[in-house]
C-alpha cells in the first residue's frame, strides 16, 4: 500500500510517503509559507520514488487541532489531489500523531493554542493501538483534565509555552517532557495505514479540519 501524508498544522510543513511500512519524508520550518511549499514538497517526494498521485492508494492529512490556516491548507490540498486521482482519504488527529512520535505508552499531548490556552489530549497504548483517555479539547493549562495515577510522557509545544503551569497541574505524574515533539506527516502516515487497512477511509469530499476552537483572536476588551 502506498499512502501520501501531509501536515501543516504548525509552523512546520511535512510530507511523507508510506510504502508497505517504509517511510520517506520531507519537512521544512515554513512559518507562513505553507501554501507555497507544500505542493513542491509533495512533487519532490513522489518524484524521488518515481510515483504519480494516481499511483497512490490513498492520502492522509493532519486534521487538527492546530493553526486554522494550516489545517485548511492541508485539507484543501488533500481534497484537490484525492479528487483528481479518485483516491480515498484518512484524517488523523495531530495530537494522536504526537503521541505516536513520543514513543511512550502514556502520552499527554499539549499544543500551544495561543491566547493562554492549549490543545490537550491524553492517550494510552494498548499493543499496537491507541486508546483515547481524553479526546482533543481546548483548555487553560492550569485547568487541564486530570490524569489517572501513573507515569506520563508530556509532549508538544504546550510544554514549552506553559511549562510552569503544566508542571503545577501534573507534577510528579510526568516522568518525561518532550516539548520538541510536533505533529509530523511521518506518524500521520503510520497511523493512517492502519485506518486504510481497516477500511475506514472516506471520500475526498469528507476531508475536513477539526478546529476544536471556534475563534482565532481575543476581543479588544479581553486583551
Amino acid at each position: 500500500m502506498k499512502i501520501l501524508a501531509l501536515d501543516t498544522s504548525t509552523d512546520y510543513c511535512t510530507v511523507a510517503l508510506w510504502q508497505d511500512g517504509a517511510v520517506d519524508m520531507r519537512e521544512a520550518l515554513a512559518g507562513q509559507r505553507q501554501s507555497e511549499l507544500l505542493l513542491p514538497m509533495v512533487g519532490e517526494l513522489l518524484g524521488r520514488s518515481g510515483l504519480a498521485v494516481s499511483g497512490l492508494d490513498g492520502i492522509a492529512y493532519g486534521q487538527g487541532p492546530g493553526s486554522f490556516t494550516g489545517l485548511r491548507i492541508a485539507c484543501g490540498v488533500t481534497q484537490g489531489l484525492a479528487l483528481g486521482a479518485g483516491l480515498p482519504v484518512v484524517g488523523v488527529s495531530t495530537l494522536l500523531a504526537m503521541a505516536e512520535a513520543a514513543g511512550a505508552e502514556r502520552a499527554l499531548c499539549c499544543l500551544d493554542a495561543r491566547m493562554g490556552e492549549i490543545y490537550h489530549a491524553a492517550y494510552l497504548k494498548a499493543g499496537a493501538e491507541w486508546k483515547t483517555l481524553h479526546a482533543p479539547s481546548l483548555c487553560a493549562p492550569d485547568a487541564a483534565p486530570a490524569l489517572p495515577a501513573g507515569q506520563w510522557t508530556g509532549c508538544g509545544s504546550g510544554f514549552a509555552a506553559h511549562a510552569a503551569a503544566l508542571e503545577r497541574r501534573y507534577g510528579a505524574g510526568l516522568s518525561a517532557v518532550m516539548p520538541e515533539v510536533f505533529p509530523h506527516a511521518r506518524e500521520i502516515a503510520q497511523l493512517a495505514a492502519r485506518e486504510f487497512a481497516a477500511g475506514r477511509a472516506v471520500s475526498a469530499e469528507q476531508a475536513l479540519p477539526v478546529y476544536v476552537r471556534d475563534r482565532v483572536a481575543l476581543k479588544t476588551v479581553e486583551r
